[in-house]
């Protein structure tokens, strides 16, 4: 399965606002044989097994807890918060979730068969030459999010093909 990377997130994406406004964002896009909702996509990317460590790391350390019929919520709409992260915004086709220290952003959107998430980091400064200033953890952080953002994609289409081959 390949991941691409994108250099700047589609034009009718929810992160571009936070793009236009310096922030560091990325993107990933994963094509699938098949189509897929968002609402699929949603609840198969925060219950796969590797964003399930990440929630029982938010459960411990920052007493944020959730668990998969949260996620099936969020992913049909009818949940706003779901472990760390608010909904900040939301379209038919994709969710922008905010974390609950207003300091990330984590993207989904769907299109057909082809599957994008993303993040912002909002800057601590954007500096007089238009470089934003996230903070030394958020720098030394970024090599392993990139890892961890395209292995949470992976994660997620993986869980897809078991779940469409099984119907």
């Amino acid at each position: 399965m390949r991941v691409t990377v994108v250099d700047s997130p589609p034009e009718t994406s929810l992160l571009n606002a936070y793009h236009e406004a310096k922030a560091y964002t990325d993107g990933y896009s994963l094509d699938l044989p098949f189509e897929v909702t968002l609402a699929e996509y949603v609840e198969a990317f925060y219950t796969t097994w590797l964003f399930k460590l990440e929630r029982l790391v938010l459960a411990t350390l920052v007493d944020k807890p959730s668990n998969d019929k949260q996620a099936a919520e969020l992913a049909a709409g009818e949940r706003i918060i779901f472990a760390a992260w608010t909904l900040e915004a939301r379209e038919a086709d994709q969710i922008l979730m905010c974390d609950f220290l207003s300091k990330t952003r984590s993207w989904l959107m769907c299109d057909g068969n082809r599957m994008w998430f993303g993040s912002a980091i909002v800057p601590k400064a954007v500096h007089s030459n238009g470089k934003a200033y996230l903070g030394i953890g958020f720098h030394l952080l970024i090599p392993f999010h990139r890892l961890y953002s395209k292995a949470l994609l992976r994660a997620a289409a993986q869980k897809l093909i078991r779940l469409n081959k099984a119907h």
